[in-house]
Order: C-alpha cells, then structure tokens, then sequence
C-alpha cells in the first residue's frame, strides 16, 4: 500500500475540512491509503509551547513519517498571501529529511483556504510548493479535465485545492471545491501507486 500524508495547519478548522475531502479521495484509490497529520502552533512562550498531543483532531506529525510516506500533500491558511508560520515552521525543521532526500522523486501537491475571495490563494499555493521543490518532489496539480475548475464560483485552481471561507471563515466548502479536494487526493495516490517503488 502507498501510504499518502496529507499534512496541514488549521486555525478554525476549513483546511482540515479540505484535509479530510483529499483523504476521502486517496481511499478511493486502489494500492493507496491516507494518514492525516497537523502540525502544532507556534507560540511566543517556548517553555510552555503546550501538549505534546493536542486536545482533538489528527495528531502532530513526526518526521519519520514524512521519511515513510510514499506522496505528501501539504495544506494551510493563507496568512497574506503566504503559508501559516506553524507550517512554515515545521517544514524549516525537514533538512535532515532533505540531506537524506527522504521525500525526492514523490508526488506532492498543496492546498489552502482564505476568508477573502481574492486573499492571495494562489501566492499560497505556489509559496508551499517551494519547499517540496527543494526536496526534489515530483509536483501534482489539477488538470482542466476537472469540469469544477471551470464551474466554480469560490476556491479551486490549477495549482491546488482551494477554499474560500468567507470574512467569518464560517462558509462551508462548496460542492465544487470538494469535487477538487477529493481530485488531488487521487492525483497523488494515483502517481504514488504508478511510480512504484518502496519506501
């Protein structure tokens, strides 16, 4: 089985709504499954950084796993126009991964949500694609054979999937923007599985 980790940030809890959407179309792979991760806060205060294990909801990643997974795709608000610092933060801690190129020649891809419509969703995506470059990871995005890129009317784009979540970041994602979480679970499962190979 190619293990897929879909690893994210989520502050009010849309991306890891998106999150559960890309798992439920990995599953719909044959050879594939998904592990759901998230990374911890980032806090001012380092001595009481807080529970090891947070209080609900998937559990904090451990490096290892990036080393054993078989594609990895990762997700986060935008925060102007940029990934979240508890990412950004997490990732900055994966050069020994890089050295070892733990993570080269695996599919990854990205996604994100906004409260605006136009709140920098694609400088996000494209912004968390760079650490996955410098990883040497094969990138995986949605094709224009997904008939929800051209129909929606909120998040999606071909270089990842998208939420918007409205100013009150309460909006649920849409019909179309599920459609396209659930297409990049299986994009990457789908590569993952052709490529072959172990971990």
């Amino acid at each position: 089985m190619k293990r897929i980790l879909v690893l994210y940030y989520s502050r009010t809890g849309n991306t890891a709504r998106m999150a559960k959407h890309i798992c439920e179309g990995i599953e719909h792979v044959s050879g594939a499954e998904s592990l759901c991760r998230t990374v911890p806060p980032v806090v001012a205060d380092i001595v009481g950084q807080g529970a090891a294990i947070p209080e609900a909801g998937d559990a904090y990643v451990q490096l290892d796993e990036l080393a054993r997974c078989d594609g990895l795709i990762i997700g986060s608000p935008t925060r102007f126009g940029n990934m979240a610092a508890p990412l950004k933060h997490f990732l900055d801690q994966t050069g020994g991964l890089w050295q070892k190129g733990s993570l080269t020649d695996k599919p990854g891809a990205v996604f994100t949500s906004t409260g605006s419509l136009h709140g920098g969703q694609e400088s996000t995506l494209l912004s968390m694609m760079l650490p996955l470059l410098h990883h040497g990871m094969i990138m995986v995005g949605l094709p224009y054979r997904e008939a929800a890129l051209m129909s929606t009317n909120a998040g999606g784009t071909p270089y990842g999937a998208s939420h918007w979540s409205g100013p009150t970041a309460g909006q649920a994602l849409q019909n179309d923007e599920i459609a396209l979480c659930m297409a990049l679970g299986k994009r990457v499962a789908s590569v993952a599985v052709a490529l072959g190979g172990s971990r």
